[in-house]
C-alpha cells in the first residue's frame, strides 16, 4: 500500500480522479519521451521518465495506485494532426472505462467544425499545449472554436505557463486576452500556471469557469526548477479548492519521480482534509459528472 492508498482510505474518498494523464498513439509518445530523454530545447533540464511502458500496462499501473478516472490529453503541434490524434483518443476512451474522451485542436482551417463534430461525439475534456503547439490562443483561426467549446461548457486542460521554459506564446496576458472575448471559457491552467502562478491564481479567481491543475506543482522537482509556490498566496489556493477550482493533475507516464509523490506535495500544504479531498476526487468528479 503506497501513499496515494493512505490518503484515499483516511479521506473516504473513491479513489483518486487524476485530469492530467498522458497517453498518446504509440509512435507519438515516443517522439515525445525522447524529446525529455535529450533534454531539448522546451524541457531545460534532465529529465528522467519514471514510467516508461505499453498502454496497457500503464493503464493498470494507474489502477493500482487507485487512479479511478484519468485523461489522455492528446496534443497537435502541426497543421493536420489533431483529427488523427482525435481519433485515437476516441478509440482509447471505448476501450478504456476509466478514461475521459480527450481531443485537441489545432489553429487551422476547420478547427471549429471539427471540434463541433467531437463534441457531438461525446468528447469530455480537451488538451491545449501553446509552449509546444508555437501557437497564440488568439490566433484567428482559434476563435470559433473557443466560442465553440464556451457554449458548451467543455473543459479545456490549456498549458499556457511559461514552465518549464518560456517561448513567445506563453503567459498568462494571452490567456486574458482570450477571456475577455470569452469569458464563459471553461479552462483548466496545467500545472497551477507555473510559474507565474499569481497572475493565473488571479484569472482563476476573476472567471467563474476557470480553474487550476496541480500537475508537477508542489513537488520536489519543480521547486528545484524554481517554481516553489508563492507561500502567501496558499490561503487563496485553499478558498479556491473549495469552491470547487482546483484538481488533481500529475503528468503521468512523463514524471520524474513516483507518482505518490504528487499526492504527498498536496498533502504537505497543510490546506486541510477537506481541501484535500476535493483537489484529490470531488471536484473533478463533479465537473464531469463522474461521482
Amino acid at each position: 500500500m503506497g501513499r496515494t492508498h493512505d490518503v484515499v482510505e483516511r479521506l473516504g474518498l473513491p479513489g483518486l480522479f487524476d485530469v492530467h494523464t498522458h497517453f498518446l498513439p504509440p509512435r507519438v509518445m515516443a517522439k515525445v519521451q525522447a524529446v525529455f530523454d535529450s533534454a531539448g530545447p522546451l524541457i531545460g533540464r534532465p529529465w528522467p521518465i519514471r514510467y516508461r511502458a505499453d498502454d496497457d500496462t500503464l493503464v493498470e499501473v494507474l489502477r493500482g495506485l487507485g487512479v479511478r478516472h484519468f485523461s489522455a490529453l492528446p496534443y497537435a503541434h502541426k497543421p493536420g494532426m489533431a483529427e488523427f490524434l482525435n481519433d485515437w483518443a476516441a478509440g482509447f476512451a471505448a476501450r478504456v472505462p476509466e478514461v475521459l474522451h480527450c481531443g485537441t485542436f489545432f489553429p487551422e482551417p476547420g478547427a471549429a467544425a471539427y471540434v463541433r463534430e467531437r463534441l457531438d461525439q461525446g468528447m469530455e475534456l480537451v488538451k491545449v499545449h501553446v509552449q509546444v503547439g508555437a501557437f497564440h490562443v488568439t490566433d484567428p483561426l482559434l476563435d470559433e472554436a473557443w466560442g465553440v467549446l464556451a457554449e458548451a461548457g467543455t473543459p479545456v486542460v490549456l498549458h499556457a505557463g511559461s514552465g518549464p521554459v518560456p517561448t513567445e506564446f506563453t503567459g498568462p496576458g494571452p490567456v486574458a486576452e482570450l477571456l475577455a472575448r470569452h469569458p464563459s471559457l471553461r479552462l483548466v491552467i496545467a500545472h497551477a500556471g507555473a510559474p507565474e502562478y499569481r497572475e493565473f491564481l488571479e484569472v482563476a479567481e476573476t472567471y467563474d469557469r476557470v480553474g487550476l491543475d496541480t500537475t508537477m506543482a508542489f513537488t520536489d522537482f519543480f521547486d528545484e526548477m524554481g517554481g516553489v509556490y508563492p507561500p502567501e498566496l496558499l490561503g487563496r489556493l485553499r478558498d479556491l479548492g473549495l469552491a470547487g477550482k482546483v484538481y488533481l493533475g500529475s503528468d503521468f507516464p512523463n514524471i520524474p519521480y513516483e507518482y505518490d509523490h504528487q499526492v504527498e506535495g498536496l498533502e504537505r500544504l497543510g490546506l486541510g482534509e477537506e481541501w484535500l479531498g476535493r483537489v484529490l476526487w470531488h471536484n473533478a468528479a463533479e465537473l464531469f459528472g463522474r461521482l
